[in-house]
């Protein structure tokens, strides 16, 4: 018999698996065990440190203000956060004084010690803490309760047992906090270390239902080292400065007017000049993929989905529905039911198969107000949604087509750096339709597919839609921030629901294989990542301003105003500025807004037939011949070429 300390000697060690279970160090082994190291900076660890923090932060609050109702603190992506009922919302000054107290605890270091608790155990000792008792009776099954939306209620009940960690002075060997918590947790608080930061404040719904009462959230961060914090500190910073809310505004690209409504964003001529370029390429790679272009209106009887299966799956995302003529009516939340019925308008043969359809739909979906962010979670977004239908042994062929064509797409648009994320069911869910045999051979199609592309290939268990499994394409931007871009589902189910039959050689009645893909996913998310991944700065062939001419005096402007009427008519974006400001000032604001090209002529170019080319950057290229300069502005579109500095045209 032993525990996790005696195992394990190395002070990177902070818990342990005993036959696949994280538990604590403190945890009795025996020899029959298969016991295996948990390190900090493991994904297990870091959530284990995480959420030590979050634990240290509720101590700190109910030290400040012992009124203060705990409600949940879970590690989340990068950091962790937890949820406080208190009478007034926390302030700048809060947090800094919650900093200071935090430390003091993390210096103290509090032993984290787990005991198993009956429910009317924890029920006597939390009976001030309602938020808690709520939670105690969702014990083995966090999410089963009625109004419950957050999985993040698993670090509280979600195992078999009830457990409560206290923190337990070191010196007096007194109990300083306790919380109800699943765990595990570090050894002891002097482990977090000086790599944690609060970071800001939230409101948030308690178990994320809008009918709970609202709570104050505290978000912060943790990590193995101070340096591995300041290296996430300036990764956020990088990302505020690419943020595409603030650039949308910055650029004149796109706004979210009040009027309209939450999550409806208006693309501005800028934005609608980006806009267009991606509709036009998918439009094109489409057609020369095969695809057939159709188009289904915004509005439809419930009935539709009803076959579809998404009512009541999706029915909570979806806007309320609208009384007519003695039916329901919804707005449209997504395409594929509606080309099924395009596919059903008439006999199918196999001949026909694979038969491809695309559109442009626009669907309408009603995210929670706390969810919905910029063009990445809008109310109102529009697909470049295609569906091919199959036969069962086309299925493989036709997935590999449709992810070689998604990650040719990807590349175009300068993404390069992705994995892939198979999505499959929970079997023990009732969640998902269709048979045990159905669900292993859709996934099985679509994993060997993955595993034939190279690309790494991650587990996502329980991340399937109802319908059937599917593979996520997830891409890496500029800063190493990860989006999921692209998606392709193997469905079974849609075509038994609409009846969808082709006729097999054989002359019987067969169903096909739905494939849903869609290769931006939405073009307002598709839109957002680029302008992040970007910072702004398009590559030349998606620039609203792809050239602008800058006379140095305005007796040049006619000279330059030529050269740019001869670009426009190859297809060149172009803009003269004959504004009165100075030429340097000129020059900055171009710059600023992140035109590509900026083209200079002055009294030797316009004697010489050249002109000067500006970059981004600020280096330069004088007396360009005017149609060496075309030839390489037009090269640079079509190779769909990041133009930002002197090299990337002229090397």
């Amino acid at each position: 018999m032993a525990d996790g300390f005696e195992l394990f000697t190395d002070r990177s060690v902070v818990a342990m698996r005993v036959n696949g279970e994280l538990t604590d160090l403190a945890t009795t082994v025996t020899d029959a065990d298969v016991v295996e190291p948990v390190a900090i900076d493991s994904p297990d660890g870091l959530a284990i440190l995480r959420h030590s923090t979050a634990h240290v932060l509720a101590q700190a609050v109910q030290k400040v203000n012992p009124d203060a109702k705990l409600g949940i603190g879970p590690p989340v992506t990068d950091g962790f956060y937890y949820d406080f009922d208190v009478v007034e919302p926390f302030t700048p000054e809060d947090l800094k004084v919650l900093d200071k107290e935090m430390a003091r605890i993390i210096r103290s270091g509090q032993r984290f010690v787990r005991r198993v608790v009956t429910d009317e155990e924890a029920r006597a000792e939390l009976v001030a803490e309602p938020y808690k008792l709520e939670l105690i009776g969702l014990k083995g099954h966090p999410t089963g309760g009625e109004g419950s939306q957050d999985d993040n209620e698993s670090v509280e009940v979600g195992g078999a047992e009830l457990t409560i960690y206290d923190n337990v002075d070191p010196k007096s060997g007194e109990v300083a906090w306790k919380d109800l918590c699943r765990g595990p947790h570090l050894p002891n608080t002097r482990m977090i270390g000086n790599g944690w930061a609060l970071m800001r404040v939230a409101a948030a719904y308690w178990r994320g239902s809008e009918k709970n009462p609202q709570l104050q959230r505290i978000y912060g961060t943790a990590w193995p080292t101070k340096d591995e914090l300041r290296a996430y500190q300036h990764r956020l910073e990088e990302a505020a400065r690419r943020d595409h809310r603030k650039l949308g505004l910055e650029l004149d690209l796109f706004s979210f007017p009040d009027e309209i409504g939450s999550g409806l964003p208006v693309f501005h001529p800028k934005g609608g000049v980006i806009k267009r370029e991606m509709e036009d390429y998918v439009r094109r790679r489409h057609i020369e993929e095969g695809f057939q272009y159709v188009s289904t209106p915004h509005i439809t009887k419930a009935h539709v989905f009803e076959l579809s299966g998404h009512l009541p799956y999706y029915k909570d995302t979806m806007f309320p529905p609208m009384e007519l003529e003695n039916s329901e009516y919804y707005l449209k939340a997504m395409n594929c039911p509606m080309q099924n019925l395009i596919y059903r308008s008439r006999g199918r043969s196999y001949r026909e198969l694979p038969l491809r359809f695309f559109e442009f739909g626009t669907v309408y979906r009603y995210e929670k107000s706390g969810v919905v962010q910029g063009l990445t979670r809008v109310r109102g977004l529009t697909q470049d949604d295609s569906h091919s239908y199959v036969t069962p042994e086309q299925a493989p062929a036709e997935i590999e087509h449709l992810l070689n064509f998604v990650l040719g797409l990807l590349r175009d648009f300068g993404l390069d750096d992705f994995y892939l994320e198979l999505s499959t069911r929970d079997a023990d869910s009732d969640k998902f339709k269709g048979t045990d045999e159905q669900w292993e051979v859709a996934t099985n199609v679509l994993r060997d597919v993955a595993e034939r592309s190279g690309l790494e290939l991650v587990p996502d268990p329980g991340g399937a839609a109802f319908y059937g499994p599917k593979i996520s394409v997830q891409a890496r931007d500029a800063i190493g921030r990860t989006w999921q871009m692209s998606t392709i589902q193997y469905d079974f189910n849609q075509p038994e629901g609409f009846g969808l039959e082709y006729t097999a050689a054989d002359g019987s009645h067969q169903q096909p294989v739905m494939i849903h893909s869609a290769k931006f996913g939405s073009i307002e998310r598709f839109f957002g990542v680029l302008t992040e991944h970007y910072a702004g700065a398009f590559p030349l062939w998606l620039s609203p301003v792809q050239v602008v001419g800058i006379p140095v005096a305005d007796e040049y402007a006619p000279y330059l105003g030529g050269i740019l009427t001869q670009l426009a008519g190859s297809g060149v974006r172009t803009e003269l500025d004959t504004s009165d400001d100075r030429m340097q000032k000129k020059i900055r604001t171009h710059t600023t807004q992140k035109v590509p090209i900026q083209l200079i002529a002055g009294e030797n170019d316009r004697t010489g037939e050249t002109v000067s080319f500006r970059f981004r950057d600020g280096t330069q290229e004088n007396g360009v011949a005017i149609a060496d300069a075309e030839r390489r502005i037009l090269d640079a579109i079509a190779d769909r070429r990041q133009v930002t500095t002197r090299d990337d045209l002229f090397a």
